[in-house]
């Protein structure tokens, strides 16, 4: 699983093959079929693997946006979450690779969010959030961090916060 997640991550669906996954462990394709059936199977078991949002839903409604907003502005980057971004970004010039994204993100992440959100036009105000905090996660990892002072930084996270939580208040 962690061969197949770092070759996804380097490399686009189309131009990972199951030998190059086995070689990179030293085993035979055969192995890694057996075990994760096809090529499709093995990406849908790495995209489950990789960091699914439930941290989004695991707190409280009412302190969402302050949670989430500080985590995107001040802690450290997950390996695992960044690992994931990029097998989706790489996904992006595969038809297959999208089709397996798009399903998968619908029932493991989109509908399980909408549902959380609850009330009047969940499902909008779930892809709204979703897309502000992947746009944000992503600058940050683009640039390298915000580049603004600490000061700046609480300024931007209490904003962002703000604006998250009336995205999930409706």
């Amino acid at each position: 699983m962690n061969a197949a997640r770092e070759r996804f991550a380097r490399e686009s669906y189309d131009d990972v093959g199951m030998r190059d996954i086995a070689g990179d462990v030293g085993v035979d394709a055969a192995l890694v079929s057996r075990y994760f059936g096809s090529k499709e199977d093995l990406f849908v078991n790495v995209l489950d693997s990789c960091d699914n949002g439930a941290e989004l839903m695991a707190g409280d409604r009412a302190d969402f946006g302050h949670r989430i907003a500080h985590e995107v502005v001040f802690e450290g980057k997950s390996e695992s979450k960044l690992k994931g971004l990029l097998i989706l970004l790489r996904s992006i010039g595969s038809a297959k690779a999208m089709e397996l994204v798009q399903r998968t993100g619908n029932e493991r992440f989109f509908n399980p969010f909408a549902a959380w959100v609850g009330g009047h036009d969940a499902a909008p105000r779930a892809r709204l959030a979703a897309a502000f905090i992947m746009g944000m996660a992503v600058s940050r990892e683009i640039t390298g961090g915000f580049s603004l002072t600490p000061d700046q930084c609480e300024r931007m996270a209490d904003r962002m916060a703000a604006i998250l939580q009336d995205i999930i208040d409706g």
